[in-house]
């Protein structure tokens, strides 16, 4: 897996990159009571928000990554937005997408300096 800044995890499959947000984020915002998802199908540029989440805190966006497009949703998180808190780095990913170049993950963290950024 791959990390942002923006508490975003990445996982190549393929030619593909599941998107969801760390148990970071996840604790951070608190009881996720809200999601809403883009379409699949919809082309996206680097830092689009593509994602909104609300909370019993906030509600906050999830932006894009990297280019690309939304290639499918994980469509369980409108029945289960909890979801996103019970297991953020599983069963609740938000989207999948095919990036416009595969590389553009390369650049952000692993885990160990996904772990010291947040420390």
């Amino acid at each position: 897996m791959k990390y942002t800044e923006d508490h975003e995890w990445l996982k190549v499959e393929g030619d593909t990159v599941i998107v969801g947000i760390t148990d970071y984020a996840a604790s951070q915002l608190g009881d996720v009571v809200f999601v809403e998802l883009p379409e699949a199908g919809t082309t996206v540029e680097k830092d689009d928000e593509v994602v909104v989440i609300e909370s019993v805190k906030a509600a906050s966006e999830i932006v894009a990554p990297i280019n690309g497009e939304i290639v499918a949703i994980n469509e369980a998180l409108a029945d289960a937005p909890g979801s996103v808190n019970d297991d953020p780095q599983g069963a609740a990913w938000f989207f999948t997408m095919k990036p416009s170049n595969m590389s553009d993950i390369d650049g952000f963290m692993d885990e160990a300096a996904y772990k010291a950024f947040i420390a």
